[in-house]
């Protein structure tokens, strides 16, 4: 009894407001109404798809299939295998004939012979016979006269070179340019530099110094004071800036975020559910409704023309086409085929008789063969008892065993 108190009312989840629960139901309700058209559509075109798939699409497929193999990869598989290839080949084997084999044979025939024996051979023979024993002969008149004579002048060249030339100029390096030089030039230029200029130096870079000095402390004062007046002025506005960012942001919070917020969490988010889950419970029902709606019809399509259509294939048609498969179609196809038979037997016959007449009249102009007796034409026997063929102009044998017919006394 105490739990019977205290269980929650249907369709009331734990956490839920009571608002929630109210207007589930309804909710409910209408999408089922909205949702029910849609599902019964979707079911009926689900059906026709399937059904005009496994009765139209997959046998028109087949179809187009058969018809692309028949019409169109068959034909290219047996011109491609019977005519491209054996054109292929013969194009091949022409374009060798024609632009291979005509070079191959002017390379070997003639280019060859022509290059070793009108060319190599003679170079050969010449290195061989006449410029090596040249080579050999001036290169021992260059070593045994003409290198010692050049040695020689060499050796005099240089040595007038030496004796008049360099060592004048070596005298008057060391003797008279470098003294003159040196105690003209350097001395009185080093001189000038440690005794003049360097103390001169000194004391303009000392003077320049300290002017550096004295404006770069003045300078830096400057600078520091106006630093320190800016970064002050900075603080003050940044901290302005600050309290009225936080103002303005605890505004927008307060009056723009905190509503918004209170809004999706707290009607947003649970109509959406609510209406979410209606959706798929709606769909849910509408499918078995819609199941159910298309049993119905099939059920009464099979009592109203299913049925009576079995029954009358079963009752009407079917006896009456095994009346016609018996008494009609198995007689016209047993005397159709008996007359094909017939008609191929006489065809054959008839063949047969005028291939004998050729033989005969072509016998009759030419003779017969050399060896034949006349009367009595070569390798065709007349017709026997083990022999179904008949022979015109031959005389059949006797269908009696031999020794005569033992039947003939008695009549």
């Amino acid at each position: 009894m105490d739990y019977g108190k205290h269980q929650a009312p249907q369709g009331y989840e734990p956490g839920e407001g009571i608002l929630t629960t109210l207007i589930r139901i309804p909710v409910r309700i209408v999408v089922l109404v909205l949702v029910l058209p849609a599902r019964m559509v979707w079911d009926a075109l689900t059906a026709l798809w399937h059904a005009a798939d496994r009765v139209l699409l997959r046998p028109l497929g087949r179809a187009l299939l058969w018809l692309l193999d028949t019409l169109v990869l068959t034909p290219l598989a047996w011109l491609y295998t019977w005519v491209l290839t054996p054109l292929g080949r013969a194009a091949a084997w022409l374009a060798v004939a024609v632009l291979i084999w005509p070079w191959i044979g002017l390379w070997r025939y003639v280019i060859v012979p022509v290059a070793r024996y009108g060319i190599a051979v003679p170079a050969v023979w010449l290195y061989a016979h006449v410029l090596t024993p040249l080579g050999h002969g001036l290169r021992w008149i260059g070593t045994a006269l003409l290198l010692p004579a050049l040695h020689g002048l060499g050796n005099g060249i240089g040595w007038l070179i030496t004796v008049l030339l360099i060592l004048p100029l070596q005298f008057l390096w060391r003797y008279v340019a470098v003294p003159v030089v040196r105690y003209g030039l350097v001395v009185p230029v080093v001189w000038l530099y440690e005794a003049v200029l360097t103390p001169a130096g000194r004391g303009t870079a000392w003077v320049l110094s300290t002017l550096w000095q004295g404006t770069a402390w003045t300078l830096g004062m400057l600078w520091q004071g106006t630093a320190w007046v800016l970064a002050q002025l900075w603080r003050g506005i940044a901290a302005t800036g600050r309290g009225l960012g936080l103002a303005v942001a605890w505004l927008v919070m307060t009056l723009l975020v905190a509503p918004l917020v209170w809004t999706y969490r707290h009607i947003l988010t649970p109509v959406g559910r609510e209406i979410a889950a209606a959706s798929e419970i709606a769909w849910r029902i509408a499918g078995y409704i819609s199941r159910a709606v298309g049993r119905a019809l099939a059920t009464i399509a099979w009592y109203l023309i299913g049925a009576p259509s079995s029954w009358a294939y079963r009752t009407v048609c079917t006896p009456v086409g095994h009346f016609l498969r018996d008494a009609v179609w198995a007689p016209a196809r047993r005397a159709a085929a008996e007359a094909g038979r017939a008609a191929r037997a006489a065809l054959a016959t008839a063949r047969e008789t005028v291939r004998q007449a050729r033989r005969d009249a072509w016998r009759a102009l030419v003779g017969a063969p050399g060896g034949a007796r006349s009367g009595k034409p070569r390798g065709i026997p007349a017709r026997t008892l083990g022999s179904t063929t008949t022979v015109p102009s031959a005389a059949q044998a006797s269908e009696t065993p031999l020794g005569g017919d033992p039947f003939a006394k008695q009549g």
